[in-house]
């Protein structure tokens, strides 16, 4: 067994340290950047517009993720998408992909389903590429099948 120098963190320490909180500033860029890029895969006329779609997709998320993904998805995010995220009270019950497409179609004004299909395969496309392939595939597993699409995944099945 290796014994933990002086400068090593210690399990003990590691529990016990507060971590070391954001920068405003790093944060807003954080923001800005999963939004420029949620503007660019989904092809959005403005930020703003962006923004909007990426708060209502992640509001959404939020209530259907739980347990320790939920806490490593909030770390993985910049601290205004994390806040959105963890600031969902966890869904009754869990919604198809289809359901929760739908329920993201009424949170927008005008959306049809294939409207929202796209919005919401645009932020999940973007929240995969930041958060990596293990946390979603945790994710993944936690929700019914049909999300690997939405984030951008091919979703394979059992052989018939």
């Amino acid at each position: 067994m290796r014994s933990a120098s002086a400068s090593e963190p210690t399990l003990k320490s590691l529990l016990t340290t507060p971590p070391t909180p954001r920068a405003a500033k790093d944060d807003s860029d954080g923001w800005r950047d999963l939004t420029e890029r949620v503007q660019e895969a989904g092809q959005y006329a403005t930020r703003a517009e962006a923004e909007r779609v990426t708060r209502i997709v992640l509001s959404a998320l939020g209530g259907h993720v739980i347990g320790d993904e939920r806490v490593d998805l909030a770390r993985a995010l910049p601290e205004e998408a994390a806040r959105v995220v963890a600031s969902q009270i966890p869904a009754t019950r869990p919604l198809t992909a289809s359901e929760f497409v739908d329920s993201v179609a009424a949170r927008i004004d005008g959306a049809t389903s294939a409207t929202a299909r796209w919005d919401v395969s645009s932020v999940l496309s973007v929240l995969a590429d930041t958060v990596g392939d293990d946390l979603v595939s945790r994710i993944l597993a936690q929700l019914p099948p049909g999300y690997a699409l939405l984030f951008g995944r091919a979703e394979l099945g059992p052989a018939q």
